[in-house]
């Protein structure tokens, strides 16, 4: 018998669709539930108890209304802060999204780390418990740009975006003590992948970017590995928690993810 119960895939604004295209490539017939939590966006400015307090509720409501298989929190800020406080209400699995510091340690040959994140991710304990961990032998540089997640929603709404403003999200690495080093950068926020390309273009040396996106895909193949899926993908949903405006560039952007059903929360 097939399963018709989602994936549910949530995130402060469209940044997790990166996530699900790599989830789409390991699960096509999965049915899903996109959550865009555009009431509560952005979240890199928010403080650690407004994030804390506002996910697990937020996700409780979701859980009871599209009865998930599973949920992945497609945000690295709300996951390095509230991801403990979701697993603890819920009964169901939660896979979260982390930096790909461990990757990026891995590949780097100049042992000089950037992340790129939002402010609030980048001061999580979080990061430094992941750099001591697979990291330590590396200078890892941080940096918090907001404007980077307003670009990435920008871009993906079909909006023009200038060239300096990507180069000035970039110079918040390149700028620092060995940053003339840095060889690979972490993409910590899930809105970046969307602007990889934009990011590489105004790159004053080759840099490799990493994401967290493919491991984060594999891990729910794993937790899903003995379920059954319908023969054929159903239609996917899109949620925004707040009334949106879509924009045409949003709206074929949604679809081109199999999201062609709009629900508000």
């Amino acid at each position: 018998m097939s399963d018709a119960r989602p994936i549910l895939l949530f995130d402060s604004g469209v940044g997790g669709l990166s996530v699900l295209a790599e989830v789409r490539q390991g699960l096509p017939n999965a049915p899903i539930v996109y959550v865009a939590d555009n009431g509560g966006f952005p979240y890199g400015t928010k403080t650690e108890a407004e994030i804390s307090a506002r996910v697990p509720a937020l996700l409780g409501r979701l859980a009871e209304r599209y009865r998930p298989r599973l949920i992945i929190i497609a945000c690295n800020t709300a996951s390095t802060i509230a991801l403990a406080g979701v697993r603890a209400a819920l009964d169901l699995p939660i896979v979260g999204t982390v930096p790909a510091i461990k990757p990026a340690a891995e590949q780097s040959e100049t042992r000089v780390i950037g992340v790129l994140g939002t402010n609030a991710t980048v001061r999580q304990p979080y990061v430094d418990d992941l750099s001591a961990q697979f990291a330590s032998d590396c200078l890892v540089l941080r940096h918090g740009s907001a404007a980077l997640v307003e670009l990435a929603e920008a871009s993906l709404r079909g909006e023009p975006t200038p060239d300096s403003a990507y180069a000035d999200a970039l110079a918040g690495l390149l700028d620092q003590t060995g940053g003339d080093r840095m060889d690979i950068v972490v993409l910590a926020c899930t809105h970046f992948p969307l602007v990889a390309d934009r990011l590489a273009a105004v790159a004053p040396r080759p840099l490799t970017f990493v994401d967290g996106a493919k491991g984060i895909a594999r891990r729910t193949a794993t937790l899903t590995r003995d379920q059954q899926w319908p023969d054929t993908p159903a239609p996917g949903i899109a949620v925004f928690t707040a009334t949106i405006d879509l924009s045409e560039g949003l709206r074929n952007a949604l679809a081109g993810m199999g999201l062609t059903k709009i629900e508000r929360l």
